[in-house]
């Protein structure tokens, strides 16, 4: 299709200026038609026929005949709402445009002779342009499609993967659940099977997790302060003691729509990553907050920071800068942000050796 419209362009302007030359020569031929009728006395009656015929058959080219004093001696061709008054400043404007033909017609006596192109090539001369903007209207078109079709082909992928993820959980998550009831049932009060149970909760949670990724989930869940500050309690006890873990929040519940499961993983999601970054030693800030109509989550690092490629790159799928991981983390979070709660997530500060910033926005209710 490309070489399609490219291929009309050339064309259209070999066309253009071919047509331009060709109404040249069709004046110079009447030119010479009138140079002839003028010095020859008495041309007999089929030389007249031909320089009327020559003379007739320009129907399209503009033309005016002035003499040396201006005056109009012949016009022809000229648009019907043109004032006669004008057609001597006409005639100078077509001057600007091509080189006047001077005539002699006797010794000392001439007339100029003034031609424009045709309506038609004044016409085909703006085609350029218009094919111009429709090759742009096209390449942009284009473009949007391609993305359009890249980004719906990430969503099918993204949802398959959290499906099949939840559903392989699921398997062996069913097995473990019927075996800790018999668990139950021979020691009730085994210290290890309340941990095991967590560890079961935790997988029911993930699974959870996966599967709302794989389908539009509903953003029931109103408490925002509700949902951070329980992700934050349980987060706290997973963390190294090394890590000095602190919770911000304003003097009142915010109240946002939110899916609690999805906004849990982001944040678990980032603060992970905090960890990581700050090598199991450190300090996390988790702050909320409202500004215009956003709320505003920010967790802040005092880690090892990004540079500006590696911030550049981090919401891509697979970029990582661990040794290990998939580098999927961000990615997801990314989309449960953006796309499930109709927020934006970013990396509003970073700096190498000095920590980084996420910053997470919702619109408010």
């Amino acid at each position: 299709m490309t070489i399609v419209v490219l291929t009309i362009v050339i064309a259209s302007t070999i066309l253009i200026n071919f047509l331009r030359k060709e109404e040249i020569k069709r004046v110079d031929i009447l030119v010479s038609a009138l140079k002839f009728q003028q010095e020859v006395d008495n041309p007999n009656l089929e030389v007249q026929a031909l320089l009327l015929q020559i003379y007739s058959s320009n129907t399209t080219v503009p033309v005016i005949i002035l003499d040396e004093k201006d005056n109009l001696i012949e016009h022809k061709n000229l648009p019907k709402d043109v004032d006669p008054d004008e057609i001597v400043a006409l005639a100078k404007k077509m001057g600007k445009s091509y080189p006047p033909i001077e005539i002699e017609i006797t010794k000392g006596d001439k007339q100029i002779v003034f031609y424009d192109n045709s309506p038609l090539l004044n016409n085909l001369r703006y085609s350029p342009y218009i094919l111009g903007f429709f090759i742009l209207c096209y390449f942009l078109f284009s473009f949007w499609f391609f993305r359009t079709i890249k980004k719906t082909d990430e969503g099918y992928l993204w949802a398959g993967l959290a499906k099949e993820t939840a559903h392989q959980i699921g398997t062996p998550l069913s097995s473990m659940i019927g075996w800790m009831e018999i668990m139950k049932l021979e020691d009730p009060e085994s210290e290890g099977v309340h941990e095991i149970e967590k560890d079961i909760e935790r997988l029911k949670t993930i699974s959870e997790r996966f599967s709302k990724i794989g389908s539009v989930p509903e953003l029931n869940d109103m408490d925002l302060n509700k949902t951070i500050s329980d992700n934050y309690d349980y987060l706290k006890t997973r963390i190294s003691k090394k890590i000095n873990f602190g919770l911000h929040f304003p003097g009142y519940t915010i109240k946002v729509p939110h899916n609690r499961i999805l906004m849990s993983w982001v944040i678990e999601n980032l603060v992970k990553n905090a960890v990581d970054a700050m090598k199991g030693e450190g300090s996390i800030s988790m702050s909320v907050g409202e500004r215009n109509k956003n709320i505003i989550i920010e967790i802040q690092d005092n880690g090892s920071g990004m540079t500006k490629q590696q911030a550049r790159n981090a919401f891509k799928p697979g970029y990582s800068t661990k040794k290990r991981g998939w580098g999927l983390g961000l990615s997801l979070a990314k989309r449960v942000v953006q796309e499930y709660h109709n927020g934006d997530i970013k990396i509003s500060q970073t700096e190498v050796g000095k920590g980084t910033t996420f910053r997470i926005m919702i619109r408010k209710a």
